[in-house]
């Protein structure tokens, strides 16, 4: 008669997503908040794809991200699935645990205030 296909697609072909759990985007957007609330920035994105997770962060929407906040697990037992990335590319810290890798861009806000 005809061929069955099977809906959805077997787990072994389906390719995993790597994403933020809740803790730890709840960490990422009170740093954003707080910098958005000091004028810095403006507006963020986020991409969750098979090998990372990563939060961008934008003084203006039409500008190159200002910060991207990158998870990669394959990088766990290595240098750390963290890594803050400047605007222009260069990893600017990398580590084991997102309060290490994000304390940069907030010694930068205590800053942003105290001027």
């Amino acid at each position: 008669m005809g061929t069955v296909t099977l809906f959805p697609a077997p787990a072994s072909r389906v390719t995993p997503q790597v994403g933020f759990e809740r803790a730890e985007l709840a960490r990422i957007l009170d740093l954003y908040g707080r910098m958005v609330a000091a004028g810095h920035w403006r507006d963020y994105a986020m991409d969750m794809g098979r090998d990372a997770a990563i939060f961008s962060a934008f003084r203006r929407a039409t500008e190159r991200p200002e910060f991207r906040i990158e998870k990669r697990p394959a990088l766990r037992g290595r240098q750390g699935m963290w890594a803050l990335v400047g605007e222009g590319g260069a990893v600017l810290k990398r580590g084991h645990e997102l309060a290490a890798v994000l304390a940069p861009v907030e010694r930068r806000l205590v800053k942003l205030v105290g001027e």
